[in-house]
């Protein structure tokens, strides 16, 4: 069964990766996973919370550093126990793959961007969902666009980002929720 699961995986990633493979995706990806292209968004939600909230939107803005934080620290446990190569690094792809990106060090499950920008999307769509519903969609879509970029620049497997996904979402719940606790007419 886990053989199956690592070939389907393996077959996903390679679909991705090679199959997908166009000018346009071969631009956009590196500049969709790369951090520093996020850091207007970041400061305009900052701005915002601490702008339309003052009090509020700074314990918003914490507890969302929080769990970003506690998703970071607990992927990077994963990881380190986990020990699965990036697919740059693995000796039985580096024949197939198509590196739009200089290959990562370290560990490849579970993938730390899927699982910080999910803890943020999933975050601000939990706590301001009585405001905003429609805040889901986006966030949501921008979280995966950066995971499917992560497997298209060929740094991640698709089962790297999915678990980066969920456990990025379960910390994003569980942080909201404390938010909610401590704020609880936001």
């Amino acid at each position: 069964m886990i053989d199956q699961l690592k070939q389907l995986d393996h077959h996903l990633f390679y679909l991705v990766n090679h199959g997908m493979g166009n000018g346009f995706f071969d631009w956009l990806m590196p500049v969709l996973r790369n951090p520093k292209s996020w850091i207007p968004l970041y400061i305009c939600i900052i701005g915002f919370c601490v702008y339309s909230y003052k009090k509020t939107g700074i314990y918003l803005i914490i507890l969302l550093a929080m769990a970003a934080g506690a998703t970071d620290l607990t992927g990077n446990v994963i990881k380190h126990s986990v020990k699965r190569l990036r697919p740059c690094n693995s000796p039985q792809m580096t024949s197939i793959i198509t590196m739009r990106v200089p290959c990562g060090s370290g560990y490849s499950f579970t993938s730390s961007h899927a699982s910080d920008h999910f803890a943020i999307a999933i975050f601000l769509g939990a706590v301001f969902y009585k405001r905003n519903k429609w805040l889901w969609i986006p966030t949501v879509l921008w979280a995966a666009s950066i995971c499917f970029a992560q497997v298209y620049v060929g740094l991640h497997y698709p089962a790297d980002v999915l678990a980066g996904a969920l456990l990025g979402s379960v910390m994003a719940l569980l942080f909201a929720f404390i938010f909610k606790k401590l704020n609880p007419d936001f």
